[in-house]
């Protein structure tokens, strides 16, 4: 493959030595991109990709990766300065609609969500349904696909207002659900919304208030938890979101969509990462056996690996790490857990690891998942919840991606080719003559 001086590469098949020539695209940042969209009419073949991993799927302005200098951007923001200074539902806004909101905007918006976080009566029926030890994630599943089945007002994807209109119902209802999926599991009534909370504060309120008293707002803990929903608001073509728009690409309703984005983000190579720093640091179980696991770590002979360091994507440092650090030792500190034996070894397993000279020359720092896993424990959030966070949160991404798909002239049904090593065709054998 060579690339010539009108922006582009040529292919050459050596079987019968033909040329083909395919443009190259730049976007506003980031490599440039071979367009195959016109490889398999021109020349017959297709591109083999598992796991798609060097393929484009779609044109996006939201969210920007750079893993190789630890960069996160939404909509042209870094994610440090959009965590450390911007409540969810502006980032919200700005994944939404291409822009951060001002004032009157954002009263707006907040009011919105806020108005459509009751879910339908009836819905609380079908949650009853469920078994009182089923994972709150099949709940999820169940419940957000469902949706469809009450709001029938905002199922034509076609229409711009009714799109609106579900994107702000999924972003509000969500929460909802997911308190309830939890509030089921533990024999409690389930908590209605409060309109004068913020998106976190309602949510937390609704996860831990009970009707036999007022529900506190603590502070330190509402922004916590608001911090963490917009570390995981989008994160870029991931599996998750590449399934919403797979299915989303078939003409399929909203909530849907979303169902599906919360069944792939339910595998735990994806959301379940923050779940197993917590299941790593029960097996070290004392802070004297961390040199142990440490060692086992660096072997690589040894299957055991250190979860909530390092990041298939950032290969220097996850930008979101740092802004979670320090939510993870305000908590602490506001809720006197630094004495708690698990919290107290995964702080001092951080503290070795960021001294560490294998780790620091392998890049191998904390990730937002080794944070959060903490903070959420810590908070009292079971760890069954963990990757029902996670999908309240990513929820407002999946709808941005999901929007802009639509909205896309150039959108067509996904249909991925494979490489097929099957049988060629065979004459077919009746059952008589087969044996």
């Amino acid at each position: 493959m060579t690339q010539t001086k009108n922006d582009s590469v040529t292919l050459t098949d050596n079987r019968n030595g033909k040329s083909y020539t395919l443009p190259l695209l730049d976007g506003s940042t980031g490599p440039s991109v071979i367009d195959v969209r016109k490889l398999y009419s021109e020349t017959g073949h297709f591109t083999f990709d598992p796991g798609y991993t060097s393929t484009g799927s779609c044109e996006s302005k939201i969210t920007y990766i750079d893993g190789d200098n630890g960069i996160l951007l939404h909509r042209g923001y870094r994610i440090e300065d959009l965590a450390s200074k911007c409540t969810f539902l502006e980032v919200a806004y700005l994944l939404l609609y291409g822009e951060l909101p001002d004032a009157a905007q954002l009263e707006e918006f907040t009011k919105t969500i806020t108005y459509h976080t009751m879910v339908h009566e009836q819905l609380s029926f079908m949650l009853r349904g469920f078994r009182r030890d089923a994972h709150p994630m099949a709940i999820m599943c169940g419940t957000t696909g469902a949706l469809s089945a009450f709001y029938h007002d905002s199922l034509d994807i076609l229409d711009p207002r009714q799109r609106e209109i579900s994107a702000h119902r999924l972003i509000a209802k969500i929460p909802t659900m997911a308190a309830m999926a939890y509030k089921y599991s533990v024999g409690q009534p389930f908590v209605y919304p409060r309109n004068e909370l913020s998106y976190a504060g309602n949510f937390l309120q609704m996860m831990f208030g009970v009707p036999a008293e007022n529900w506190k707002d603590n502070p330190v803990l509402t922004k916590a938890m608001d911090r963490i929903f917009i570390l995981h608001a989008d994160h870029e073509q991931n599996a998750s979101t590449s399934t919403v728009r797979m299915a989303g690409s078939s003409g399929a309703n909203p909530f849907a969509c979303i169902a599906a984005g919360i069944a792939s983000l339910w595998g735990p190579a994806h959301g379940g990462a923050n779940e197993a720093v917590l299941k790593m640091l029960n097996e070290i179980g004392s802070k004297d056996r961390i040199p142990e696991f440490l060692a086992r770590a660096k072997d690589k002979n040894d299957p055991f690996r250190l979860m909530g360091f390092g990041h298939r994507v950032y290969k220097n440092y996850d930008p979101r790490a740092s802004v979670m650090r320090e939510s993870c030792h305000e908590v602490l500190d506001a809720l006197g857990k630094r004495n708690d034996p698990l919290l107290a070894l995964a702080m001092e397993l951080e503290r070795i690891a960021l001294e560490d000279p294998y780790f620091v020359e392998k890049k191998l720092f904390p990730n937002v998942d080794f944070y959060s896993g903490i903070i959420l424990k810590a908070m009292g959030f079971p760890v069954e919840m963990f990757t029902v966070l996670f999908a309240v949160a990513r929820t407002v991404g999946w709808i941005a991606q999901w929007k802009e798909m639509i909205e896309d002239p150039a959108m067509k049904i996904g249909r991925p080719r494979q490489l097929y090593t099957g049988a060629t065709e065979r004459a077919f054998v009746p059952l008589s003559g087969r044996g």
